[in-house]
C-alpha cells in the first residue's frame, strides 16, 4: 500500500506541474526576469522591412483559394516586397487551375501526392528573401500580421517567429468549438511567457516564420513539419518568439470526432517529434530551453497521459482501503476524479448542443486531448500515420 501511495504522489505531482504548476513557476520566472531588466534599454527598429515570402501549402483547398488571396492581398505590407508562393502538390479538385487566374503569385505543383513537407523541401529553396512566412490555406490572416511577425526578426538573435492561432469563437458553440477556443487562449499565455522567459518551444503552422537561410530539408516521414522546422531553428542558438498581434484564424473542427482525428494525429507526430529531438533533453547543452521543452511539452506527450491513465485504479484502490464511505483524503479525491469523469460524459451527451455555458466542454475537451495521447502512441509504434494526412473538417 505504501508503494501506491507514492506512486500516486509522484503522479499526481507529474499531473498537476503539466496542467498548472509550469505556468504557476513559468509566471514567477518572467516576473523576477522583469524585474531584473527593467532598466535596460531595448533597442527598436521601426522601419525594418525586409523581403517577405508568404509560403502557402495547399491540397485540395479550393474552397479556400479566392476568400485566402483577398486577405493576403489586403495584408499591410509593402507589395512590392511580400512573394506569394503556393504548392499544390498532390491537388486534383482544381485548386491548381484556380490559382492560375491570379498574375501575382507563383505558383508551384506536381500531379504526384508526396505530402506536405516533400512539397516544403522541393519549393523552399527557390525561396529567395530572407525571410519566409507559412501559412495554411484555409486560415485568415490579421491585416498587420506580416509586418509584427518581421518587426521581431530586427533582433539578430530572433531566427523563428510564431504568430497566434484564434479559433472564430460563437456566442453559443458546440463541445468542439468551445474546448478549443479555450485551450488556445490558455497556450497562448504560456507562450507569450515562455518566449519572455527565453524561446517558444514550437511553432503552430498557422502562421509561423523563419530566417530562410536556416531551414534545413526535413525527414520526408516527418508529421509535425512546423514542430520540426521550428524546433531545429532553436537547437542552433536561435530563439522562437511570440508575437500575439499576428493572428491566423480559423473555424474549430465541425464537431469533436474531427477534433479528434485532428489531436490523434497530432500526439502521433508529437511522439515522433520527441524521438527526433531527443538531444534537446540535454539541460546541460540546452539549459533553459530542454526545461521549457520538457515542461510545456514533453510531459504532455508521454508520461502525463498515462499518469492520468494509472490514476483511476490506483486511487480508486486507495480509496477503497480508506472505506468508500468516510471522508479520508484518498476517498474525497476519487471522488473529485469520478466527479470531473461525469462531467466529460456530460460533456460527451452535449457535444452537438450549443451552450453558452463554454466551461461545461472543458472536462471533455481534457479529456479527448489525453485520450488522443494514448491513441495517437500506439498509432505511432505501429507505424500507421501516413504522413499524407486527411485534413479534419472545419465548422461553417
Amino acid at each position: 500500500m505504501e508503494l501506491l501511495k507514492l506512486l500516486f504522489w509522484i503522479m499526481i505531482f507529474t499531473v498537476v506541474y503539466t496542467y498548472i504548476g509550469y505556468g504557476m513557476i513559468l509566471y514567477v520566472l518572467v516576473k523576477m526576469k522583469r524585474w531584473l531588466s527593467k532598466n535596460k534599454h531595448k533597442e527598436v527598429y521601426q522601419d525594418f522591412q525586409p523581403e517577405v515570402t508568404l509560403f502557402i501549402p495547399a491540397y485540395n483547398e479550393i474552397d479556400y483559394v479566392d476568400q485566402k488571396m483577398k486577405n493576403t492581398m489586403a495584408l499591410d505590407y509593402p507589395k512590392y516586397k511580400l512573394k506569394i508562393y503556393w504548392v499544390t502538390d498532390g491537388s486534383d479538385d482544381g485548386t491548381d487551375l484556380k490559382l492560375k487566374e491570379y498574375d501575382n503569385i507563383n505558383l508551384f505543383h506536381k500531379p504526384e501526392r508526396n505530402g506536405k513537407i516533400n512539397a516544403m523541401n522541393r519549393v523552399m529553396p527557390l525561396v529567395k528573401t530572407p525571410i519566409v512566412v507559412f501559412s495554411d490555406a484555409n486560415t485568415l490572416l490579421g491585416k498587420d500580421s506580416i509586418k509584427h511577425i518581421v518587426h521581431c526578426f530586427s533582433n539578430p538573435k530572433v531566427g523563428c517567429v510564431s504568430g497566434e492561432k484564434r479559433i472564430f469563437n460563437k456566442d453559443k458553440d458546440m463541445a468542439s468549438g468551445a474546448g478549443e477556443g479555450l485551450y488556445w487562449k490558455y497556450e497562448s499565455t504560456l507562450k507569450k511567457w515562455d518566449a519572455e522567459l527565453y524561446s517558444v518551444v514550437g511553432a503552430a503552422g498557422e502562421l509561423f516564420a523563419i530566417r530562410t537561410d536556416l531551414y534545413n530539408e526535413v525527414e520526408q516521414d516527418t508529421l509535425l513539419d512546423d514542430f520540426v522546422i521550428s524546433l531545429r531553428v532553436a537547437q542552433k542558438g536561435y530563439t522562437i518568439q511570440y508575437n500575439p498581434e499576428a493572428f491566423a484564424i480559423e473555424t474549430a473542427s465541425a464537431n469533436v470526432g474531427e477534433e479528434l482525428k485532428r489531436k490523434i494525429r497530432i500526439s502521433a507526430g508529437g511522439i515522433q517529434s520527441v524521438v527526433r529531438l531527443r538531444t534537446l533533453l540535454n539541460i546541460f547543452k540546452y539549459k533553459t530551453l530542454s526545461f521549457q521543452y520538457v515542461s510545456h511539452r514533453v510531459l504532455r506527450w508521454t508520461l502525463t497521459p498515462l499518469c492520468l491513465l494509472l490514476l483511476i485504479p490506483i486511487l480508486s484502490i486507495l480509496a477503497y482501503n480508506e472505506g468508500m464511505l468516510g471522508f479520508g483524503f484518498y476517498v474525497v479525491l476519487f471522488w473529485l476524479q469520478f466527479l470531473f469523469y461525469v462531467f466529460a460524459l456530460i460533456g460527451w451527451f452535449l457535444e452537438n448542443k450549443k451552450t453558452r455555458l463554454k466551461i461545461l466542454f472543458v472536462p471533455y475537451y481534457f479529456f479527448i486531448m489525453n485520450l488522443s495521447v494514448v491513441l495517437g502512441f500506439f498509432r505511432y509504434i505501429n507505424n500507421k500515420q501516413s504522413v499524407n494526412w486527411e485534413r479534419a473538417q472545419r465548422a461553417a
